[in-house]
């Protein structure tokens, strides 16, 4: 059983503050909304806990290990630093789409997105010390992306074939399982599962393959927090591109002859 604990972190009132007294430069935005995203990647990746930008004014991350006070201190951080503040909610289940929708409710029932006064909003739960498991983390990437496409095409032909084969998995995984993934760069996808078997994952590779006719290769890891498990997937992706292998779980038993 794997359990994880998802923290929604939602900039407040942004929409009419980006209009406000008068439309802001896109770039400026642009600049705002990076910086933001690298400060609570640091923060948090300090923590051992991954966040994804999604839309950049919505993150999600995936906080195993990190407990209420760690999440008031990036809201302060934030808050005495940016010209806009930041909601958390985090919620606690098997299924990462679960603690998802249970963090999102947290905020929708304080207030809308757009709401002036619903300001650094703190609320959920958290993972004690006692009942904390394992998480399973899968790291997806393109087989001979390089020589396929990047090598090839011109880049935003390439941008569109990795999106395709982004698009295909992640409505997939979340909806036979799910799990939340989520592109991190270059050719490669991060997806936070619950407790799945090989087979599992090799039907999600076939499924992109018989869909959009891209090939994928996913080194699954698990452990404690959103880091171990993730670097643990990142060890089998590596034995997957070294053995020529679609699916590899680190650390998993030989198979008997």
């Amino acid at each position: 059983m794997t359990t994880t604990q998802v923290t929604l972190v939602q900039i407040d009132n942004y929409g009419p503050w980006t209009t406000t007294p008068e439309p802001r430069r896109e770039m400026d935005l642009q600049t705002l909304q990076s910086r933001l995203f690298a400060d609570v990647a640091q923060f948090l990746g300090h923590r051992d806990a991954y966040v994804f930008f999604t839309r950049f004014d919505n993150m999600i991350a995936v906080t195993n290990g990190v407990d209420g006070e760690g999440h008031a201190t990036l809201q302060e951080s934030i808050g005495n630093r940016y010209p806009v503040s930041v909601s958390l909610g985090t919620a606690v289940a098997e299924r990462p789409v679960d603690a998802l929708e249970a963090a999102n409710r947290r905020l929708q029932t304080a207030g809308s997105a757009q709401d002036e006064s619903r300001t650094e909003v703190l609320t959920g739960e958290y993972l004690s010390e006692t009942n904390r498991s394992d998480l399973q983390v899968a790291h997806f990437d393109v087989v001979n992306a390089t020589g396929k496409y990047t090598d090839r095409l011109n880049e935003f032909d390439t941008f569109i074939n990795i999106e395709q084969a982004y698009g295909s998995l992640m409505r997939h995984l979340r909806e036979a399982h799910g799990a939340l993934s989520f592109f991190v760069g270059g050719d490669n996808v991060i997806a936070v599962c619950p407790d799945l078997p090989e087979t599992a994952f090799s039907a999600a590779v076939d499924h992109v393959q018989d869909d959009v006719d891209i090939e994928l290769q996913v080194g699954v890891g698990r452990g404690a927090s959103a880091h171990e498990a993730g670097f643990a997937a990142k060890h089998a992706l590596e034995d997957c591109r070294h053995d020529g292998t679609s699916v590899e779980l680190f650390g998993a038993p030989a198979a008997s002859d």
